[in-house]
């Protein structure tokens, strides 16, 4: 421990990392550098900066950066390109910060001249391994301290005691035991643990934080356009707009409609099944305008391929690896795919559901004069019909004439 001499601790201002502070200061006897990203969480973020001050932290050594526009723009849109989601459903709202949180704690690692990173994810979750392989793929000589694996605070009360006893200030609404545990960020918040731990039973309406109840949605619909060039959003309703501020507009239509809620067993990477409430408003109906958008402009073959090549996409972000080289293998021919998908979606949310409901652009190869039952015009001879039919047909013959 006497080799460690600067920390860059993941600091949010909350009772967890506020005890990983000073425990560190007493374990460690090192300096701490707190680092609080603003991720569009919807929280004050000051606050932070004041219990730092408190905890001894100087000035210079409190980073708490706006990361919006690089969140959405350089990894929540990337990932959205792939249609990605973990075992079918889930939008990876917290695996996709993880990777940009671990960038920044090894950037200001290197601006501040710190020996090591820390950060506050259980030994039983999927975080700490997004944090660490991230880390480790930036700098591989850095050091990672995870004192969820190394102290002996095995509960919310050691945890509140040990506070207490070195002088950490415990709101009072600390000191119960929390009904769940809650993250969030610009895509999504995520609620898992307490209440939520029996997947037989419903999902409390309390916990929902960023979606009305469905039922109590608008009567009427609300119908919105989404533009997109290269695959990326880049205006809604005519409007252009920065990738952060489209997300948290589509996050505002989505809370009012209902949209986006997730209840959810997947599969975490350490071993075990979790079962976790997610809430992606912004995120469902930008999923939904985008697969809209690429069913007018990608080939049929590139599209199928996408659909093979997401859930292994998907995994790679869930587990952590998106600093790996496969990930940016994948990305390279996901991002290839997107050169033409332009153009506009409408979608109608109502009650819940984000239905896309219209799609135009420039780049379609959507023919009318092949599809339509009317005259078309000589464009489809029907009569080739019948040779792509038995040319297909010809080994099932031939396997039903043998096994006759």
């Amino acid at each position: 421990m006497s080799d460690v001499k600067k920390v860059v601790l993941a600091y949010s201002g909350g009772l967890d990392t506020s005890v990983i502070l000073k425990w560190l200061q007493v374990t460690y006897g090192c300096e701490v550098v707190t680092f609080t990203a603003d991720l569009g969480q919807g929280e004050e973020l000051e606050p932070a900066r004041a219990k730092a001050r408190l905890m001894g932290v100087p000035d210079q050594h409190i980073y708490i950066d706006d990361l919006r526009e690089e969140f959405v723009r350089d990894f929540v849109f990337p990932m959205m390109r792939a249609n990605a989601r973990y075992e079918g459903d889930y939008l990876l709202g917290t695996s996709i910060a993880r990777p940009l949180i671990s960038k920044r704690l090894v950037e200001i690692a290197h601006e501040t001249g710190a020996d090591a990173i820390a950060h506050g994810a259980t030994g039983k979750g999927n975080d700490q391994v997004r944090f660490e392989l991230s880390a480790y793929a930036l700098d591989p000589g850095i050091k990672v301290i995870a004192p969820w694996r190394e102290w002996d605070l095995s509960s919310r009360t050691a945890l509140i005691a040990w506070a207490e006893a070195h002088q950490i200030p415990v709101p009072k609404d600390k000191r119960g035991e929390a009904p769940f545990s809650t993250d969030a960020n610009l895509l999504h918040t995520s609620s898992e643990g307490k209440v939520l731990e029996d997947p037989w039973e419903e999902v409390p309406d309390y916990v929902f934080s960023r979606t009305v109840n469905p039922e109590d949605a608008p009567d009427e619909p609300a119908y919105i356009t989404i533009e997109f060039e290269k695959g990326d959003g880049v205006a809604l309703n005519g409007s252009a707009m920065s990738p952060a501020a489209l997300l948290t507009a589509l996050n505002e239509l989505g809370r009012k409609h209902g949209v986006g809620r997730l209840d959810l067993v997947e599969n975490r990477f350490v071993g075990m099944k979790s079962r976790g409430m997610y809430e992606t408003p912004g995120g469902t109906i930008y999923a939904a305008a985008h697969r809209g958008i690429e069913s007018l402009t990608l080939d049929r073959g590139a599209a199928h391929l996408k659909d093979e090549l997401m859930p292994r996409y998907a995994e790679l972000i869930y587990n952590g690896f998106w600093f790996a080289p496969e990930r940016e293998m994948l990305q390279a021919a996901i991002d290839h795919s997107q050169a033409r998908v332009n153009g506009t979606v409408r979608v109608k949310l109502y009650k819940g559901l984000a239905s896309v409901v219209g799609r135009k652009s420039p780049d379609s190869l959507y023919s009318e004069r092949h599809v339509t039952f009317e005259d078309d015009a000589g464009a489809y001879d029907q009569k080739d019909a019948a040779g792509f039919i038995k040319l297909n047909a010809l080994r099932l013959r031939l396997l039903a004439q043998r096994d006759r």
